[in-house]
């Protein structure tokens, strides 16, 4: 393909991150535009035709579900003129960003890929560069949905997580295998998201959700505190899940949930998930009180699903009905 009317037209979306930083007196900070970022990979002309937006320029500790509104409707404002979209974004928060756009931007055909780097594209040694062009590449080919490409991985946007803060293979696919890889420029697809013929869009969150986690001797009255001033909790509990008997949580919970909060029991162990049935530390909780369980989901993905979730709705069985419908693959516990 050398015609530019027969390549794909992709959108670059810029959001800053470590990708487009710069050194200052302070340390790094978000300082390059995309069309700077583009002039360090001249070769991507080949691949696709780009064209560039600035939508923000954050290091992604700031990033916050108000901004995941605004990249949503940027992308639905430009759906119809681009096939497909490439979001660069801070490596520190991109997991959250990538699960709630998958939630914002439903069944989408086209490619929304995330991608970033852990050393700024100036420099020598980075990986800056081979994970924007892998991104276009991505972005160019029938990959449908939201994902992150980096380090040659592509990983479902509702299933990856940030598992080193400093190596260039800084996310991992969490209970899911990987969309695909890239070898020398090739993507290998190995699964293929659903697709709808056209996406559904979203545009309320609930930013009211917050996250606990327990550490040994931890009582209820952090979890009181934030059930105060939130209308869901995620506790992050140990192991397959469940709270302890002593501190008074059970009581907790069942006040809060009485009084309309969501609670959500998930855990602390990466990799397998929860399953509350299996110690009595859990057991009632579910059974009794009807606390929501996150199973195989990444805690990124819940925070994320349950803003949508209660962006659209508070009534109590239809927060969960919607809680335990997948989307995007991001929960697959047999039995759902």
């Amino acid at each position: 393909m050398n015609e530019m009317n027969e390549m794909k037209k992709i959108l670059l979306i810029g959001t800053g991150g470590t990708i487009a930083s710069d050194v200052t007196d302070s340390g790094l900070a978000p300082e390059l535009t995309t069309e700077q970022l583009l002039s360090h990979i001249p070769g991507i002309s080949d691949i696709c035709g780009v064209d560039c937006l600035q939508l923000l320029n954050l290091d992604s500790t700031n990033m916050t579900p108000a901004h995941w509104l605004e990249i949503a409707a940027c992308i639905r404002e430009h759906y119809g003129c681009y096939d497909g979209f490439v979001i660069t974004h801070g490596t520190d928060t991109m997991a959250y960003t990538a699960a709630a756009l998958s939630y914002l931007i439903q069944g989408s055909p086209k490619p929304i890929v995330l991608t970033g780097a852990q050393r700024p594209i100036g420099f020598d040694s980075t990986d800056s560069k081979t994970n924007l062009a892998d991104a276009f590449r991505c972005a160019a080919e029938d990959l449908p949905g939201v994902s992150i490409v980096f380090n040659s991985r592509v990983i479902l946007g509702t299933r990856a997580k940030k598992t080193r803060s400093k190596s260039f293979q800084a996310f991992s696919s969490i209970n899911h295998p990987e969309l695909g890889v890239l070898r020398d420029g090739v993507l290998l697809r190995y699964i293929r998201q659903d697709c709808r013929e056209a996406p559904v869009f979203y545009d309320r969150l609930d930013p009211r959700v917050a996250l606990l986690k327990l550490v040994p001797g931890t009582g209820r009255d952090a979890a009181d505190f934030l059930l105060e001033r939130n209308d869901a909790l995620i506790i992050e509990s140990f192991g397959v899940g469940g709270l302890p008997e002593a501190g008074g949580f059970y009581d907790c919970v069942r006040r809060w949930m009485e009084a309309g909060r969501v609670v959500v029991l998930t855990t602390q162990v990466e990799n397998e998930g929860s399953d509350l049935g299996v110690y009595h530390v859990g057991y009632r909780l579910k059974s009794d009180l009807g606390v929501l369980e996150a199973y195989d989901m990444t805690t990124e993905a819940v925070v994320a699903k349950l803003m949508w979730i209660l962006g659209q709705t508070r009534r109590r069985e239809e927060v969960e009905r919607l809680f335990y419908t997948p989307v995007a693959r991001d929960i697959l516990w047999p039995g759902l």
